[in-house]
Formats: structure tokens, sequence, C-alpha cells
């Protein structure tokens, strides 16, 4: 396993799901943790969790002032290694019927907190000259998901976001990559297919086995393989403007 031992990462949405277990991943390999979410009671579990190392911090990624106590708490602290995890679905529904303000909600979480956070810790990597930043994308940013529009394309623009910060922030010595987990096991999944089903008239089963039907695995992908992702991707040091997939073959 990739060695982390003295770096520090902050992981966004990391009270629960993915975040979590890209923070028990980050942890194992030896960093010092910084778990960032808007609920508290939920961080105090995942620090309670992981023990040392680990500090919970509250944030709304989506609020620029928030962001900005965020980055004034960590100005003694050398980050360096940001996983913006943070993310909602946002509507199951044909663009069509789709409200401005959920379209909006979805943006400023998945696209604008990406933002926010590369704005507020990449200073300090560039000034150091090394940091990894890796972006949460999504497969559904690189292929056809109906009904769920504004999540697809909120991912695409973190694929996009990420290939241009890597040629901006590259020359300095910081990495910047994006990791695109296909359908991810848990309670975000079962949520999407309850309205699947509900929108389509099938039953929960059907939507769930028309959605994993389309990876080569015939699977979905668990959290504790995003979190072995980003381990293997913090030990490439080649890497640079890449996006990973991690779909059990969704993409394919």
């Amino acid at each position: 396993m990739t060695d982390l031992a003295g770096r520090t990462a902050v992981v966004t949405g990391g009270g629960s799901g993915l975040g979590a277990a890209i923070a028990r991943s980050l942890h194992a390999a030896g960093a010092h943790v910084v778990v960032v979410g808007r609920d508290a009671e939920k961080l105090d579990r995942v620090v309670a969790d992981l023990g040392s190392r680990t500090r919970g911090m509250i944030c709304d990624v989506s609020d620029p002032g928030s962001v900005d106590r965020l980055r004034e708490q960590l100005a003694d602290t050398e980050v360096s290694i940001l996983v913006n995890n943070a993310g909602i679905p946002g509507p199951v529904a044909a663009l069509t019927d789709i409200e401005v303000d959920d379209w909006d909600e979805v943006f400023a979480v998945n696209v604008r907190g990406t933002f926010l956070l590369c704005k507020a810790l990449l200073p300090g990597m560039v000034e150091r000259g090394e940091g990894d930043v890796i972006n949460v994308a999504s497969v559904s940013g690189k292929r056809p998901l109906a009904h769920r529009t504004p999540y697809c394309a909120s991912k695409m623009a973190v694929i996009g976001l990420t290939s241009t910060l890597a040629f901006e922030v590259g020359p300095a010595g910081v990495r910047v990559n994006s990791l695109s987990p296909g359908p991810v096991q848990g309670p975000r999944m079962e949520r999407n297919f309850r309205l699947e089903a509900a929108r389509s008239g099938t039953s929960i089963d059907d939507a769930e086995q028309a959605f994993v039907s389309r990876a080569a695995l015939g699977r979905m992908v668990t959290e504790e393989e995003v979190g072995a992702a980003v381990i293997a991707m913090l030990g490439m040091p080649g890497m640079c403007g890449a996006d990973i997939d991690l779909s059990a073959g969704m993409v394919a």
C-alpha cells in the first residue's frame, strides 16, 4: 500500500458513504485525515471510528463563506491531498419536469463546491511545490443516463474542470485527477432505484437489474473499492489530468 505517513488529506462529504470509505483508506495508509461535511454528528462518528490522526470540520462546500472559514481553520496545516467527494444526486425526472432550484442545487454542490475547495487549498500546494487533488466524478458524466440530466451534466463539468486545472497547476508540481465510479452499493443507489421504479412503474429489483446489467462485471462497485482506488491513484506520481474509470465495466 502507498505510504502516506506525514501527509494531511482533506475529504469533503466525509461523514458517510464514499467520503467515509475514502477517509478510512487514507487513514489506513498513514495519512492525517480531515473529514469535512455539514452534519456534525456524522463527522463525529467517523472521527471516533478512525481515532488518532483524524479531525472533523463543519463546512458547506457550496457556500463561499463557509469554505473561507474552513481555509482559515486549516491555515496552520499543510494540506497536501484534497479529495473533492461532496456531491448530491439530484432529481430523477425528465429534464422538462426538473425545477430550476433543483438544477441549481446540484451544480452548487457538485461543481461550485469542487471549485471553491480547489480555490481555497491549492495556493498552499502550489507554494510548496507538491500536492494531489482527486475530484470524484462519475461514469454518468461520460455516458447517457436518462432522467438524471443535472447530475450527469455536473459530473461532466467536474471532469472538464479536472483536465483544465491539471495544466494550470501541474507545472508547480501539483497533480489533479478525477475518479469516476460507476454505481456504488449503498443508500444513494437504493434511493435512485426506488425513484426510478416509481417513475417507470417497475419493481425496485427490476430497476436495479436494468442498471447493473450495463456493466461488464454485472454488478456495482463497493465503497471499499473506491477508497482503494484513491490510494492507488496517489501511488502513481506520473499521472496528472487523468480520469480513472471504476465502474465494473459500465463505460465499456
